[in-house]
């Protein structure tokens, strides 16, 4: 039983793990539908599809685990972007708030812009991407080899995705429940390491019970 105890201290180590792990420094993705809250995106901006009346939100900022990702700090409000821009044929308008964070989240050596928060609203093809949407409002864009979005509106000017040792105590913007992963390519990683050992915890409670009873 020492043994079983032993190991299941060790996988109790290797669970906690991801939440002392570093954070990494990266934009973020958020979509918003029908003027409802924002939410993580489930996909990057280079497949993403919104439609006509959707708001588009990126957020630059050092995240770290499944619960600390810093969501635009302007909510989405596609009446208020584009309020005043009529819809024509073929075309479709998306609300796009960009956030650069503040001087906590910028990487060494780097400012973030006097105006730390940019709104416009795109007019694009019916079918265009988040992307399209994106560079619309927000030029130049930066992305790595990987087609990982790295910069927006030229900051920050080089890295993408970077791990940093540990998050700064404070943020310009409250943060939110869903998962982030590096380089906001959407979805969450931690997560899944997370549920793994959460469930390898439990077979081993199991096997601790099992044994006491033989006993």
């Amino acid at each position: 039983m020492g043994a079983t105890a032993g190991a299941l201290l060790t996988l109790a180590g290797v669970a906690a793990a991801p939440a002392q792990a570093a954070g990494y420094r990266y934009w973020s993705f958020w979509e918003s539908a029908g003027g409802k809250p924002w939410a993580y995106a489930t996909q990057g901006p280079a497949t993403a599809r919104p439609a006509d009346g959707d708001s588009l939100g990126f957020r630059f900022a050092i995240s770290n685990g499944t619960d600390d990702t810093s969501q635009p700090s302007v909510a989405p409000d596609f009446a208020g972007i584009c309020g005043g821009v009529e819809k024509k044929d073929g075309t479709k308008r998306i609300a796009v708030v960009v956030d650069f964070g503040g001087p906590v989240d910028a990487p060494p050596g780097e400012t973030p812009p006097e105006k730390l928060i940019k709104v416009g609203c795109a007019e694009v093809r019916e079918e265009a991407t988040g992307a399209e949407a994106l560079a619309a409002v927000a030029k130049p864009l930066r992305y790595d080899s990987a087609a990982m979005l790295c910069g927006i509106a030229g900051y920050p000017a080089k890295g993408c995705g970077e791990q940093v040792e540990e998050k700064p105590t404070a943020s310009a913007a409250p943060t939110a429940a869903p998962a982030a992963a590096p380089r906001g390519s959407g979805g969450g990683p931690s997560f899944g390491v997370l549920a793994g050992g959460a469930a390898v915890l439990a077979l081993g409670g199991a096997a601790i019970w099992k044994a006491r009873r033989r006993g």
